[in-house]
């Protein structure tokens, strides 16, 4: 049995469910009902966001998945809210996760929708920082758990999507199109 699985079974309380091989700190039906729609919102952002990143950009594809992405980041971070209020102490960091990559979302599309001044390099910041931060939180929470993880430094989850993800959006900075027009950057005239 790992050490992290080890760790949760010895919880203070003895409440243990073990799903796939992870660990979830409680039996009560609320809290494990809760976790299922944060893994099933987790698991439609992950899945949404690469469709979207992987999309043309242009209105269609790209634009009906990016946001379902951001409905999916609001459910993630709902039911994030919900289970770090049952057990604040353990989930603080991930509370503060689910805000930052609900916020990256959300400053992402609002810098789409309004046409701030150089509003594709920050839709593509926005947009890549959240989808960054969600899978940070799920290594941070999980990475002890997973095969090939669990043998990697605790830092390797804090830093492992962040060393990959970020020069992927400096690259699409750098290479969108979009992005390189100096003339689109400026925003709507006023």
């Amino acid at each position: 049995m790992p050490d992290a699985l080890k760790a949760a079974a010895t919880l203070a309380d003895g409440h243990l469910t073990v799903v796939a091989g992870i660990p979830i700190p409680s039996t009560s039906p609320l809290f494990l009902a809760i976790v299922a729609l944060h893994v099933l919102a987790g698991l439609v952002c992950v899945v949404v966001g690469a469709i979207a990143m992987f999309s043309p950009k242009r209105r269609g594809r790209h634009s009906q998945f990016g946001a379902l992405y951001v409905w999916g980041q609001a459910a993630v971070f709902v039911s994030a809210t919900a289970l770090s209020a049952m057990r604040w102490a353990e989930d603080q960091p991930l509370f503060v996760l689910g805000l930052g990559a609900f916020a990256l979302a959300l400053f992402g599309r609002t810098a789409l929708r309004r046409r701030w001044r150089a509003w594709p390099r920050l839709h593509i910041a926005g947009m890549g920082g959240s989808y960054i931060v969600l899978l940070t939180a799920f290594y941070v929470d999980n990475g002890a758990n997973l095969p090939i993880w669990r043998s990697l430094p605790p830092l390797t989850y804090w830093l492992g999507p962040a060393a990959v993800g970020l020069p992927i959006i400096a690259y699409a900075m750098l290479r969108n199109p979009v992005a390189r027009a100096g003339k689109l950057l400026a925003g709507p005239k006023r």
